[in-house]
This record gives C-alpha cells, sequence and structure tokens, in this order.
C-alpha cells in the first residue's frame, strides 16, 4: 500500500504543471494576434495591387498584325485546313462540261447585265435636256487660190492627150545685170489633142492628173507655120 501511495503523491504536481504549460502558451498567444492590430495600416502589403496593376500591361500590349497573304497563298491554306469529305474522282469530261456550264452562266449574266447598262443609258440621253451641238463654221473659207498660167512652145505631141511645151526665161542677174535666159519643160493635158509640135500656147496649173501631168491646156495662141 505504501508504494502505490508513493507512487500517486508524485503524479498529483504533474498537473499543475500542464495546466501552467498550457497557460504559458496561450499567454504569449494574444501579442502575436494583437500585433497586426498594433501595426499601421500602410505597411500591411495588398495582395490584389500587383493582380490589378499587371491586368493593364497585359491589355495594353499591341496586338500582333495579322499576316498578309495573297489570294493564292489563301486559298491554299483553307485547301490545306478543309476536314470535310473529299468529293468523287472527275473525268476529264466531266470537268470540261462543268466549265462549260460555269462559262455559259457568266455569258447570260454579263449580257444581263449590258443589257441594263444599254438601257439606262438610253434613259440618260432622253432625259437630258442639253441642246444639240452647233456646227462651228471654218476657220478658213474654202476660197480657190489664184492659179499660174504660163506660156511656151509645144516641143511634142507624140502622146496621146499630153503635150510637152518649153517654158522660157529671161532674168536679169542679181550682181552682174546680165540678161540670163534658161528654159523649163512641163506635160500638159490636151484632151482634144488641138495642140501640135511648134504651137505656142498657154497652159495653167491643176490637180495631179497623173504621174508628171499637172497642168492643163487652156488655149493655142499662135499656130506654127
Amino acid at each position: 500500500m505504501a508504494d502505490d501511495t508513493d507512487n500517486e503523491t508524485p503524479e498529483t504536481p504533474e498537473a499543475p504543471e500542464a495546466e501552467v504549460t498550457q497557460e504559458a502558451s496561450a499567454t504569449p498567444e494574444a501579442p502575436a494576434a494583437e500585433t497586426p492590430a498594433d501595426t499601421p495600416a500602410a505597411e500591411t502589403p495588398e495582395a490584389p495591387e500587383p493582380e490589378a496593376s499587371a491586368t493593364p500591361e497585359v491589355a495594353a500590349a499591341p496586338a500582333e498584325p495579322e499576316e498578309q497573304l495573297s489570294s493564292k497563298e489563301r486559298r491554299r491554306k483553307a485547301r490545306s485546313t478543309h476536314s470535310g469529305e473529299a468529293r468523287p474522282t472527275r473525268s476529264p469530261e466531266d470537268r470540261h462540261a462543268e466549265r462549260q456550264a460555269l462559262r455559259r452562266a457568266k455569258a447570260t449574266s454579263r449580257s444581263a447585265r449590258r443589257l441594263q447598262e444599254r438601257a439606262k443609258r438610253a434613259a440618260k440621253r432622253e432625259s437630258s435636256t442639253v441642246a444639240p451641238a452647233q456646227e462651228l463654221a471654218p476657220v478658213h473659207a474654202p476660197v480657190e487660190g489664184k492659179r499660174t498660167v504660163r506660156q511656151g512652145i509645144v516641143v511634142s505631141d507624140k502622146a496621146d492627150k499630153t503635150i510637152t511645151v518649153r517654158i522660157d526665161f529671161a532674168r536679169r542677174h542679181r550682181r552682174y545685170e546680165k540678161i540670163v535666159r534658161s528654159s523649163s519643160t512641163l506635160h500638159a493635158h490636151d484632151e482634144s489633142n488641138d495642140a501640135h509640135e511648134g504651137d505656142t500656147v498657154r497652159v495653167v496649173e491643176s490637180r495631179p492628173l497623173s504621174k508628171n501631168k499637172r497642168w492643163k491646156l487652156v488655149d493655142v495662141v499662135e499656130r506654127a507655120r
């Protein structure tokens, strides 16, 4: 019995030590809880602020420009991303028939559009009240100039309806004042073959009648003896 008493006696003081330990552990927790209340509000870090500041930076970032592709590359890209069922294989005759049908449809639409455009133009012409443009008077009136008339001697009448006339010139030299005589021949048209070799005739210039004829016979001034 004595051993039981000795064993129970030291157990009694252990209880207060456990309670003291619990109280000691509870006592310092109170100042720890009060510490955040004593610290100023400015020093406490705010968690959402960095997130809010990061959000505008992402929004303000410039969008990357879209890649500019040509029409051929766009079609190629669309074909590569196509996930539908492939069309059945067609023969060259079927493809030719499809092309012909498409061409006929386009031709029909073109003709209809052209008819509409013609109707619009006709209606616009009818509705326009602009007076017709008046014909302007010619700047230079069609006045016939004075034709040159020359007198010469027939040197040949062998050709039909054509005579060769020699025109004699006599001019005074500008420096030496000497009379200089010269001559030239021309072809004239003689419709009735009236002039003969040796006759003195008068001719007048006219339109080109042949390769060399630019003159016409006016009359015979003097017959050859």
